[in-house]
């Protein structure tokens, strides 16, 4: 069943593109990706799902509802967690989230002390006086408190010191064993290697692919490091399927797409002391896109 379902989705900013003709699919269960660089138009995409922005064309579903239409039903059972949080700087972090928590109809006085003395976050301090890291915590808390169907984060790991990321990475992961579906949109690669089963790529406003990331690792690129008898020539590895190449003397190393016989044969024409094939990561992969 596709909990999120995003078809030919626009959205401009008077002349200025925000994004042009989105579409995916997220499925129940999923923990999916959502990767490019900063404008690249995720957090576009994502403020039109909530209908916190209207779309100039196409549609989104959230468990088959449509996300303008059934936008307060639907957010009932969605939690969400901006890149930046702006709070009530008067207000003390226990106060600020009973408050949010009026909103569900339920008591989540048990879940607040969970999540909080998981993010060790002290519920008696005012807003006003928590570092950027701590308003962040705040967020998290605020985005889980009613045990959501979908969790839908925008870059949220900035702020958080390595630590604390894993603390909430961990958080993520029971969530989604418990049955949460989760959207985790990031240009911090790694974590999305870690995380994610699939990932959608955007690049200026639209997808240019949708993937597994095992596949995206193991099936399509190859990472290729060598090291010949001799200088190389640089000129020597203008084939296609060739990008990140870097050439220093007689050592050579470059993400590979293509036929792994086809290289084989290509290499086997230099004299090599060393070569090795292996896996590139995500980020080099996103990098071969964006080039």
């Amino acid at each position: 069943m596709a909990i999120i379902e995003i078809k030919n989705l626009k959205k401009y900013y008077g002349r200025s593109r925000g994004i042009e003709d989105v579409s995916f699919t997220v499925e129940e269960g999923e923990i999916f990706g959502f990767i490019g660089p900063n404008g690249a138009g995720k957090s576009t995409t994502i403020r039109t799902l909530l209908a916190l922005i209207f779309p100039a064309s196409g549609s989104a579903t959230i468990f088959g509802k449509d996300c303008i239409r059934y936008a307060k039903e639907i957010a009932m059972d969605v939690g969400y967690l901006p890149s930046e949080v702006f709070y009530y700087d008067n207000m003390r972090v226990i106060d600020l989230l009973k408050y949010s928590a009026s909103f569900y109809g339920k008591d989540c006085g048990k879940r607040i002390k969970e999540l909080a003395g998981a993010l060790g976050l002290d519920l008696r301090k005012k807003i006003d006086d928590l570092s950027f890291g701590n308003k962040k915590k705040v967020g998290i808390v605020q985005g889980l408190i009613h045990e959501p169907k979908l969790i839908i984060l925008d870059e949220p790991s900035i702020g958080l010191d390595p630590l604390m990321q894993r603390t909430f990475f961990d958080l993520l992961g029971e969530e989604n064993k418990k049955g949460a579906t989760i959207l985790f949109s990031s240009h911090i690669l790694s974590e999305v290697q870690k995380l994610c089963g699939r990932v959608a790529i955007i690049k200026e406003g639209r997808i240019i692919n949708i993937d597994t990331i095992s596949s995206l690792q193991e099936n399509s690129y190859k990472k290729i490091a060598l090291e010949a008898a001799a200088d190389v020539d640089k000129a020597y590895f203008s084939f296609d399927g060739v990008t990140s190449l870097d050439v220093k003397g007689s050592t050579a190393s470059f993400i590979y797409k293509g036929s792994v016989n086809a290289i084989l044969r290509k290499l086997s024409a230099l004299e090599l002391i060393n070569v090795s094939i292996g896996e590139p990561d995500l980020e080099e992969i996103f990098m071969h896109y964006y080039r």
